[in-house]
């Protein structure tokens, strides 16, 4: 290859952005590795043959953001984060491929594993959620999903994103600084994309954001050193839309070559949207400012995974006999997942699920008929006309035995227009049940959605107040992008699902929730904030040395001098959150029994066995997820008051009880210590199982 033709595989043009016919005429002349949202099928096909028709004959590789389905939407990841189902993952990621490989698209830009505490961050949607080892596991299970296996004609090639520490972002801003101490990073935020390494990830892609003063485009630490040193990560880097110029307006490069120079070097091997690569990396090689060794690195990445994507042997997509675009079987997974990722909140008096004998019902609320604003973000190639919305699902079940009457009551999710509440609460008011469907719209949440506010939008808490009053119970759905602040609107209501944003089959998911076809078993993979005030709250805090002793926020009646209740607490608000990590209630009712764990004394390099005695003692089936926790009493450095370590589905009839058991390899409990080195620390552990973070201490492990 020429420098030229180096430089170009690094290169990856956006269609739409930029000359579409400079492109083509790059793909002709073997200057192009990669494009961007081609429009279509026939458009791939197009620019893939000019690229195979140019001097050396390198297929290009087409790259779509296929985040959480293709034409089928499945769940948003953080409502999917809430099934605790990584097997679910991976399915679903197998169902987004086989539709995306059909229209020619190669490689995505998921899943993104970014651990982040913060939700006013707008991509916390796209999270799953604030904890590594749920991260780590859902992360992985969707890469072997996208990837299939080698061979399979319908696999696209995985992206881990963002390269590092991006859910960190200060402020909750987009595009935002972060400061990380390294033993942090290596403990929280590297995790996840380890495990999509150790899961065989094609591609990497770097954040937009600063990490420690050097963006992460731009951060050799994180690329060279890290990933593909310590690691071996044999595929190739993708920087960010754009992300490798910007680092000139972060002050880092002073122009485009030197953006140029600083990227190759630090390790980023394809330039997504800018042409930093295509215009200056020749010259600097032939100056002796970049080595041609990182090029050819660099290139000999991108061609490995053409070749595994099987590109040089079947570069052109035919057109599908038969689609499998929002065909039957996806739409029935659709409908499991969304299912799975429910999460009950609350049911006072068992309200839910509703009587068979209802007569009277009314669906009430801007979110149960908008069938965009279920797909959530990113999901800007989905099938808006497949989607069925609650209201569509709930007719079509209910027929005409029972008297359904709807009210949208607002425009839409943020307006302030308060003419229609009054036709809602008239309808309540002469129905049994009133289901009451508020959140977010889709575009409220996502990249560059970041809020300062995190209450319902709009004046969607008058309309739930409101109805409230009439006296008819309330069920509220709630269909949202992030965690919200609800504690005031959910003491409103009976009975509160959280609903997220589940996709295609939204509605006929929350009908078989809502008359007990299926009961939720959905779990907060986040915390939710009582007020934005307590943002970051999470499960995983340290304990300080003067840890919180109540709930009850109070003025300490003692001083510095004398102090008296002075701890680790708010003044104005409980220091816990609304609703913990692992939160999540069912039609069942579980209760934990004997925790034991076999051996309780062992050596590193062992597995200890942990179980657990679980009951149903409710009159219904129902799916609990176990939860495993361990905290490590003393070390070098402080730990958390607990970590989750692992969790399973557990399904159990009425009155059924089973003997659960987790394993919990020592290699688990090993963190980043004050020189740095991962290491499993001898001493001794607490162990919680339960069915949430709040689990009680069920028995102790030693290590020697």
């Amino acid at each position: 290859m020429t420098l030229a033709e180096k430089a170009g595989q690094m290169t990856q043009h956006s269609w739409g952005f930029g000359s579409d016919e400079v492109a083509r005429k790059e793909a002709a002349t073997g200057m192009l590795g990669s494009v961007l949202n081609a429009p279509s099928l026939e458009e791939r096909n197009r620019v893939q043959k000019l690229a195979l028709e140019s001097r050396l004959g390198v297929p290009l590789i087409f790259g779509r953001d296929v985040i959480h389905g293709y034409k089928t939407i499945f769940p948003i990841s953080l409502g999917l984060a809430a099934s605790f189902e990584p097997q679910l993952a991976e399915r679903t990621a197998r169902a987004a491929a086989r539709e995306a490989a059909e229209v020619g698209i190669d490689w995505t830009f998921a899943p993104m594993v970014d651990v982040t505490r913060d939700p006013r961050w707008g991509r916390v949607a796209e999270s799953f959620g604030e904890d590594p080892c749920l991260t780590s596991a859902m992360g992985a299970a969707m890469v072997r999903g996208f990837q299939g296996s080698p061979g399979d004609a319908e696999r696209i090639a995985a992206c881990a994103k963002h390269f590092a520490g991006y859910g960190a972002t200060e402020s909750g801003k987009e595009y935002n600084t972060t400061w990380i101490p390294e033993p942090l990073l290596r403990d929280l935020y590297l995790p996840p994309f380890r495990a999509c390494v150790e899961a065989g990830v094609m591609t990497m892609m770097t954040g937009f954001n600063d990490l420690n003063g050097i963006p992460a485009s731009g951060n050799a630490f994180l690329l060279r050193k890290i990933l593909k040193g310590e690691w071996d990560f044999s595929g190739f880097v993708v920087s960010d839309w754009a992300s490798m110029a910007e680092m000139i307006k972060h002050g880092l490069c002073e122009d485009d070559a030197d953006v140029a120079k600083v990227s190759a070097k630090a390790g980023v091997d394809l330039e997504m949207a800018t042409r930093t690569y295509a215009k200056h990396l020749p010259q600097l090689v032939e100056a002796g400012v970049v080595p041609v060794a990182v090029l050819d690195d660099a290139v000999r990445r991108i061609l490995r995974v053409k070749h595994e994507l099987g590109l040089f042997d079947e570069p052109y997509r035919k057109t599908a006999a038969t689609s499998v675009a929002v065909c039957a079987e996806h739409l029935a997974l659709a409908r499991e997942a969304a299912q799975r990722s429910v999460v009950l909140l609350k049911n006072e008096g068992a309200l839910l699920p509703l009587r068979k004998e209802l007569r009277s019902l009314a669906v009430l609320g801007p979110l149960a008929d908008a069938p965009l604003e279920q797909l959530g973000s990113w999901s800007y190639d989905g099938a808006v006309e497949a989607a069925v919305t609650p209201l569509a699902a709930l007719r079509a079940r209910l027929g005409a035995d029972v008297k359904l009457e709807y009210v949208a009551a607002l425009p839409d999710c943020r307006s302030g227009d308060a003419s229609g509440i009054q036709a809602a609460v008239d309808a309540a008011a002469r129905s049994e049940i009133a289901l009451l469907f508020v959140g977010e719209p889709a575009n409220l949440s996502g990249e560059c959605r970041s809020r300062a506010f995190l209450e319902l939008p709009g004046i969607q808490a008058e309309l739930v107040m409101r109805v409230a009053a009439t006296g008819t119970p309330v069920v509220l759905i709630i269909m949202a992008g992030r965690p919200l602040t609800i504690g005031a609107v959910c003491a409103q209501a009976r009975a509160v699902l959280y609903n997220w944003q589940t996709g295609t089959m939204a509605g006929p998911a929350l009908a078989d929730i809502l008359f007990g076809d299926v009961a939720p078993s959905g779990k907060l993979p986040i915390s939710f904030p009582r007020t934005v005030g307590q943002v970051p709250v999470y499960y995983a805090h340290k304990n300080t040395g003067r840890p919180p002793k109540q709930d009850r926020p109070q003025i300490p009646t003692g001083t510095p001098l004398d102090p008296v209740d002075f701890d680790a607490s708010y003044v104005d608000v409980e220091v816990t959150p609304e609703f913990p990590f692992g939160f999540g209630l069912s039609y069942a009712k579980f209760e934990y029994g004997r925790v034991q764990v076999t051996p309780a004394r062992v050596r590193q390099g062992e597995t200890v066995r942990v179980q657990a005695e679980l009951r149903n003692t409710g009159a219904t089936a129902g799916v609990e997820v176990v939860q495993l926790y361990v905290r490590d009493r003393v070390g070098s450095v402080t730990r958390p008051v607990r970590e989750l370590k692992g969790f399973q589905r557990v399904a159990l009839a009425a009155g059924q009880s089973k003997t659960v058991q987790l394993e919990l390899p020592t290699a688990a409990l090993a963190f980043t210590d004050a020189d740095l080195q991962e290491r499993v620390e001898p001493g001794k552990f607490e162990i919680f199982v339960g069915g949430d973070s709040r689990a009680p201490l069920g028995a102790e492990l030693e290590l020697v």
